[in-house]
């Protein structure tokens, strides 16, 4: 790949696609095509196809995904959208002779209780987890669909397995967002509300009095104490964009389908190596944004039954490791929010949500 290659980032506005965006404009590329929703519509075939046979991408970086969260039950959407636009994506990739695709799968494709951490070995050595099969599945079509294009027409397409991604860009709507940054704005309302700071938490929200209100009983906010949704004992790994927009950039210079062939795989699981339990998270967080008042769990609402860690000795052995920890990457996301990055976001969609739950 060199720095005037020409490089298609699908989905880059999310937290991963935009890490590999600026990192890859830090490193100095410079022929870098990217399209938002609006102007691509990656489930539509024919338009994919248009956009591959027009723009000849050399490299493509597939980032873009529907994401299915705990608690929103959408499986329908969520398997259709992701199935589709991989589809299209890695079809017209292979119609126009792109030299590389990565991909990206996700731990929960793994079975439910492969032994942790987890190998590439274990993908399909049993069942998912029933909350995990609209998300999971799909990724693992995606990666065998890689696997076919690679064995029947010589492509290089390689899939990088993940731990729980965070950065920024992150999806802070409390409705959506997955654990790490719904904890991170969880903590700091509950915060503004303990300073008596009500003006910043409507400011933070985008909402009127009544509306805030709502939301912050809805999602278990107050002064005193923070709810979180289960028992907080699940473990999970953490992996900052950055440090995955790195690994991504390092195996698309450096590892190749003829790599990983002789154990007829292609897929490569990337994580930092830090395992910590929900309520061991929770409590970090609570530390850095500075919250006095209690953590309640409850165990009424959704929670997960899978532990998710990943074994990432393979990657390693190439020669790639991660730079960023997680108190470090934590501090990191919570200085970008308080400096306007959170603020930035829509949050209609939580006070209609609530609303209508009333």
């Amino acid at each position: 790949m060199h720095k005037n290659s020409k490089i298609y980032i699908a989905g880059h506005k999310g937290t991963l696609g935009s890490a590999i965006l600026k990192e890859l404009k830090e490193q100095n590329y410079t022929n870098l095509i990217y399209k938002s929703r609006l102007e691509l519509d990656l489930t539509n075939q024919m338009a994919v196809a248009e956009f591959f046979a027009s723009q000849k991408p050399e490299y493509v970086f597939l980032c873009a995904a529907k994401l299915d969260t705990l608690g929103l039950f959408t499986p329908a959407s969520v398997i259709y959208e992701n199935i589709m636009l991989q589809a299209n994506i890695i079809n017209s990739a292979y119609e126009n002779n792109v030299k590389k695709l990565i991909f990206y799968g996700s731990a929960w494709a793994y079975p439910q209780k492969a032994t942790n951490p987890i190998t590439e070995q274990d993908l399909l050595s049993g069942k998912l987890d029933t909350k995990a099969v609209a998300y999971g599945l799909p990724k693992i079509i995606g990666t065998k669909m890689c696997e076919a294009y690679n064995l029947q027409y010589n492509t290089n397409f390689i899939t990088l397995y993940l731990a729980n991604l965070y950065g920024q860009t992150a999806k802070f709507d409390l409705t959506k967002a997955k654990v790490l940054p719904a904890l991170l704005r969880k903590f700091h309302l509950a915060k503004l509300l303990y300073e008596d700071r009500f003006d910043l938490v409507l400011k933070d929200l985008k909402l009127n009095e009544s509306e805030a209100k709502a939301v912050l009983d809805k999602f278990g906010i107050s002064k005193d104490s923070v709810e979180i949704w289960g028992s907080g004992e699940v473990v999970r790994e953490f992996i900052h964009a950055k440090d995955l927009a790195d690994a991504s950039i390092f195996v698309m210079k450096n590892v190749d389908f003829n790599n990983l062939k002789s154990e007829q795989e292609t897929h490569l699981n990337v994580g930092s190596g830090e395992f910590l339990s929900i309520k061991e998270l929770a409590f970090l967080i609570k530390d850095i944004v500075g919250f006095k008042g209690v953590i309640k769990f409850n165990t009424d609402k959704p929670d997960s039954t899978m532990d998710r860690m990943l074994d990432s000795s393979k990657i390693k052995s190439f020669g790639w490791k991660h730079k960023i920890n997680l108190e470090q990457g934590v501090r990191m996301l919570y200085k970008w929010y308080q400096n306007g990055g959170g603020y930035s976001l829509k949050s209609k969609s939580i006070a209609q949500a609530t609303l209508k739950a009333a």
